[in-house]
């Protein structure tokens, strides 16, 4: 907090916020601004790479705002987004603010039935999906629905019914482009404020039904410049939007990238993320830690087997970059002697886990959920930034390291124009003009988001140190107490088994009993080759995880893994299950956070049997 005490950054965001003062305006002024000269966005919808001009991203939008104009839409009425990420979504997403409407994204992976819910919470009336997936699942919905009345598919390859409701987005854009509303446009566009709702944010929660997080387009002008302040982006830079933009974290950054006219390039398919790394080479990309999880994994398991003197040169390979960033970072003088060791390490080893990532990577955010300190400063040595950051849909973003500044294992410092607090129970309050008015049509819910003096209650268990650090340790929700009266935070536990190759997920157990026991999803590609290499029959999974070799490697490995815990924290027993915790059956959310009562109920008798004397 020291380095900037004669900024005044209320003023300056004041100053921001006059100059764009609405994402639809921000947007525009840019397409006006570059026209054919860059590119705005990319994406593969169709297998191929699609680039769009600054020009051609804005007349889309504007033809797609007069659709939704030709449509009746009314101002802040809510506009539905089902779709993974791609150019379409975020074209609606403007052309939405644009006739002064809201837009309400819905995790591509959700329910037909979470999807249902959404629609009739808020009311919505034109619905765009991606795909075949979501045009079926809209489709069972629109019937019943009392508000649903037009579904407008992305993608040209869906087979569609000859229903009036229903067109494709090619044609929906042409009617838009036909209109003759240029004038209705422009008039909307002349009404647009600051303080605008501009979309609900339907967070999945771990407990309860979705609320729909209200946020104006001054929230996400103090969050993109709070995130930004001290990380530098280029006109050049590109963006690879990898987390689904349905999530506050994304849809932010992408914000950010687009009004520092760099480019974003959109990624909608997580399981082909290392193909979309090497074509798109990204500067910036948000992450969350299964990804750098599983590729730390993937790397020491390799080194592991690799022979003594290639490990020997790979462990003085880091430890030469350790070396080297941390003077780096310090702007401190580099050695000769350092920077040719460097220059030799890099060329050996270094460029290989880089390279991995396109090579050109300055700054991977990642957040979203608890994460290794010790992974992050691998791939620190390694030359690869991960700056971890931490937040909330209602109040985003809270703090998040940069490359001044960045403790691992922390969240990072505080933003600036946010303010936080540790309330007497240790829970992290905070308050700023990013954070939400509340949830939509919920008055019960909002009121108890906020303190008695207007702070946000994060439900998150923390700490700040004496440098402005914040520690996050776990949900107050979540911790539990063993019944010898000692309190466990099971998401520092979880965390050390993510760092594993072999371990999928975790779920920690042991509210009211004598000790703690886990729920363990093996990952099964590295296990099944595994058993292979060592003689181990199987034909199922149910199999492999009760096969006494797999549950023994499992023992010794978690036993190594949680050996810095203390006595109390240790697994006393577990479980290998045969399949995955999975969003359909209610087990996880769309972000992958665990629901730990449903895991409760479903596995009760699993559960039971561990602490059966």
């Amino acid at each position: 907090m020291t380095h900037h005490q004669n900024v005044n950054y209320e003023k300056e965001f004041e100053e921001y916020l006059t100059r764009e003062k609405h994402l639809a305006l921000m947007v525009l002024a840019r397409a006006k601004k570059y026209g054919d000269s860059k590119i705005a966005v990319r994406h593969k919808a169709y297998g191929q790479w699609e680039a769009f001009t600054w020009k051609q991203f804005g007349e889309l939008i504007e033809s797609a705002a007069k659709g939704l104009l030709s449509f009746g839409v009314k101002e802040f009425d809510f506009i539905g987004i089902f779709s993974n990420n791609r150019v379409e979504w975020a074209v609606v997403d403007y052309a939405s603010f644009a006739v002064r409407a809201c837009s309400v994204p819905v995790y591509a992976t959700n329910s037909a039935k979470e999807l249902e819910y959404i629609v009739n919470d808020c009311g919505i009336r034109i619905l765009f999906v991606e795909k075949q997936e979501h045009y079926d699942k809209a489709m069972s919905i629109i019937d019943p629905s009392k508000t649903l009345e037009k579904i407008i598919v992305f993608d040209r390859n869906t087979k569609i019914a000859n229903d009036p409701r229903v067109m494709l987005f090619d044609d929906f854009i042409a009617m838009g482009k036909k209109s003759g509303l240029d004038a209705k446009l422009q008039e909307r566009l002349a009404k647009v404020q600051s303080d605008d709702l501009s979309t609900l944010i339907y967070t999945s929660g771990t407990t309860g039904e979705p609320k729909g997080v209200m946020l104006t387009h001054k929230n996400w002008f103090a969050m993109l410049f709070g995130t930004g302040y001290h990380i530098p982006v280029e006109p050049t830079d590109v963006n690879l939007a990898f987390l689904p933009l349905s999530h506050v974290f994304e849809r932010a950054w992408s914000y950010f990238i687009l009004c520092n006219d760099a480019q974003v390039d959109y990624c909608h398919d997580t399981k082909a993320l290392l193909d979309f790394l090497k074509e798109s080479r990204p500067h910036f990309m948000c992450s969350v830690p299964r990804m750098w999880e599983k590729v730390y994994g993937t790397i020491m398991d390799g080194i592991k087997s690799a022979p003594p003197a290639k490990q020997k040169l790979f462990n003085w390979a880091l430890e030469i970059g350790g070396k080297y960033q941390y003077l780096k970072k310090d702007h401190k003088p580099i050695p000769l002697g350092l920077k040719f060791k460097h220059a030799i390490a890099t060329k050996l080893v270094l460029h290989k886990i880089r390279d991995l990532f396109g090579g050109r990577n300055k700054v991977f955010n990642c957040g979203g959920s608890a994460f290794s300190g010790e992974i992050s400063e691998f791939f620190f040595k390694a030359g690869v930034f991960i700056l971890q950051g931490y937040g909330m849909t209602e109040c985003f973003v809270i703090c998040v390291s940069n490359p001044e500044r960045n403790k691992f294992g922390t969240c990072g410092p505080v933003v600036p124009l946010m303010q936080v607090r540790i309330s007497p129970e240790g829970e992290i309050q905070a308050k700023g003009p990013s954070m939400t008015q509340g949830y939509w049509n919920k008055p019960e819910l909002t009121k108890s988001l906020f303190t008695e003096d207007g702070w946000i209650k994060t439900g998150d268990v923390g700490f700040i140190d004496s440098e402005g650090f914040i520690t996050v340790t776990d949900r107050i929700k979540d911790l539990f107490k063993t019944s010898g009266g000692k309190y466990i935070a099971p998401q520092q536990i979880e965390t050390l088994f993510k760092e594993d190759i072999y371990f999928e997920q975790a779920a920690a157990i042991g509210d009211g009993r004598k000790f703690v026991s886990a729920l363990i999803v093996p990952a099964f590609e590295p296990l099944e080759k595994w058993a292979k290499k060592n003689n181990i029959e199987f034909s199922t999974r149910e199999e492999l995880v009760k096969h006494p070799e797999v549950i023994k490697f499992y023992r010794e490995r978690i036993d190594y893994l949680t050996r810095d815990l203390g006595q109390v924290e240790q697994i006393k027993k577990f479980t290998l299950l045969p399949h995955e915790f999975t969003q359909e059956n209610g087990e996880i959310t769309p972000t992958q956070k665990i629901r730990r009562k449903v895991i409760n109920e479903h596995y009760k008798d699993i559960i039971e049997a561990m602490y059966a004397e």
